[in-house]
């Protein structure tokens, strides 16, 4: 029997990782209103479980790639896989609201480290001509658990929400034992490596309160002294976190990356993508249930064509960046996410389910282009020994931008609309102004939809102003290529 390629367990193993996460956090979405409604809990509390899950993602995945450049990627990713897997039974088990929220807290600990070393795992396992066809896979493997994943979140609110949580766990005790027996450390680790505490500090300090800010901003109101001031303060630690990475021997966010055209805009792009796409899926469980009153079994098969199409288009996308780069195809990608983005604009509560089926398959296949050449380009451009902090940097850009999107998004339909109405919306409960506050929900949600469409359309735009890869000197400390 043909022994199969070291590159392809690899692919399975962090495939499996990725299943498994994107799974739990489309089933959860689906389930908010039952969640909300089953523990007696708050809209805020039920906005940070989604936010507070991504937030720290975004603040623990760079910190977390550099310590896999600096002692390897296959103990960090087993570790994710058990934490997680611990962590989800844990919140099927949560009594409040605020339980919940605090096991998903710990969750993400797990998921960054899944996250973080998963896209280097890959890199380091296939050459760079077959780089986007893996790539491509792994994100095919991602649309098909979005696209399971509202059906089965559904599916499961009928016998409970605690077990999008529990069916978790037979699968990452599966992916856990596979991970352990199966990867390997092909990634040569460097000597005399020292963690970056200073900038790691400041970095997570810096971003967290800025994040906060923006989410309290969507609820308090933008002109509120507290937000103001969490803005000011996040602004000079991050300023400090800059200084201090640009005279640090072995930093922990490497800000070479973001000195070459190629890099600088490749990730630049993500973080516009993930500030226009964040919030789209939330509002659009928000109106399946809100305005249209479908039960999370149907929303969640209403939901499906976006990541279908995104699941079709992932590996062909990738396999063509291989071929013939990435430029063209994560440019033409956001233009046309961006029209799909446009057809949403003019969402009623009279729309067809027809209508909007089209609109989420042009979405889904702007982002299917996107995502996968996109990603290809960024891992492809920089050494082994920076692909650690590069693919976290990635998921720090993405996720920070979803956190923005939802909080931007909330922003203007609160505007539109009071949060006591937000929540009688949310879970169903009817109230003799419903017609009313379908009425503002439905103004908030078109103008989110045409922020994001204009800012999909600048993302295209500097997506294609990428430059050539750069060459890195052999001890990788220098870029020899020009700088942007």
């Amino acid at each position: 029997m043909k022994k199969v390629p070291y590159k392809w367990i690899a692919l399975s193993c962090t495939t499996l990782g990725a299943l498994f996460s994107v799974l739990s956090g489309s089933m959860l979405m689906i389930s908010l209103p039952d969640i909300m409604r089953s523990l007696n809990t708050s809209f805020t509390v039920i906005m940070w479980i989604v936010m507070g899950y991504m937030l720290s993602l975004t603040i623990l995945v760079p910190s977390i790639g550099r310590v896999a450049d600096m002692f390897g990627r296959k103990k960090l990713y087993v570790s994710g896989f058990i934490i997680f897997t611990l962590t989800s039974l844990l919140c099927g088990l949560s009594k409040t609201g605020e339980q919940l929220l605090t096991f998903r807290l710990i969750q993400s600990v797990g998921g960054s480290l899944m996250i973080a070393n998963s896209t280097a795992i890959v890199t380091d396992a296939f050459p760079k001509n077959e780089l986007g066809k893996a790539l491509g896979i792994n994100s095919m493997v991602i649309s098909i658990a979005s696209v399971i994943g509202p059906i089965l979140g559904g599916f499961l609110a009928h016998l409970g929400w605690r077990y999008i949580f529990y069916v978790n766990v037979p699968v990452g005790i599966l992916g856990t034992l596979w991970a352990m027996i199966q990867l390997k450390e092909l990634a040569k680790i460097p000597r005399g490596q020292k963690f970056d505490w200073a900038g790691t500090t400041l970095f997570t300090t810096g971003l967290l309160l800025f994040l906060t800010a923006l989410s309290f901003g969507g609820f308090a109101g933008w002109k509120s002294l507290r937000v103001i001031l969490l803005f000011a303060i996040s602004i000079l630690i991050m300023t400090a976190f800059i200084y201090v990475e640009n005279n640090t021997d072995q930093p922990m966010l490497d800000l070479r990356l973001f000195k070459t055209r190629i890099l600088a805009f490749a990730y630049s792009s993500i973080l516009l993508n993930g500030i226009a796409r964040g919030a789209v899926t939330f509002l659009l469980i928000f109106y399946f249930q809100g305005v249209k009153g479908l039960d999370p079994l149907r929303a969640g098969v209403f939901l499906t064509p976006f990541a279908l199409s995104m699941m079709i288009i992932s590996p062909i996308s990738g396999s063509l960046s291989d071929k013939y780069g990435a430029r063209g195809l994560t440019s033409l990608g956001l233009l046309i996410s961006a029209f799909g983005l446009l057809g949403f604009i003019g969402i009623s509560s009279q729309s067809s389910f027809t209508e909007l089926v089209i609109w989420m398959v042009i979405m889904g296949v702007g982002s299917g282009m996107f995502n996968s050449p996109n990603t290809s380009e960024i891992m492809g451009s920089v050494p082994p020994g920076r692909r650690g902090i590069a693919a976290g940097t990635r998921t720090m850009m993405n996720n920070a931008g979803q956190v923005i999107s939802i909080a931007l998004s909330m922003a203007i339909v609160s505007s539109s609309i009071n949060i006591k109405a937000i929540e009688n919306l949310f879970t169903g409960r009817q109230t003799a102004s419903a017609a009313l506050a379908v009425n503002e929900f439905i103004s908030g949600a078109r103008h989110a939809f045409l922020i994001s469409m204009i800012i999909t359309l600048l993302a295209s735009f500097i997506s294609y102003l990428r430059g050539p890869k750069p060459e890195w000197s052999e001890n990788l400390k220098e870029i020899k290529t020009e700088e942007v």
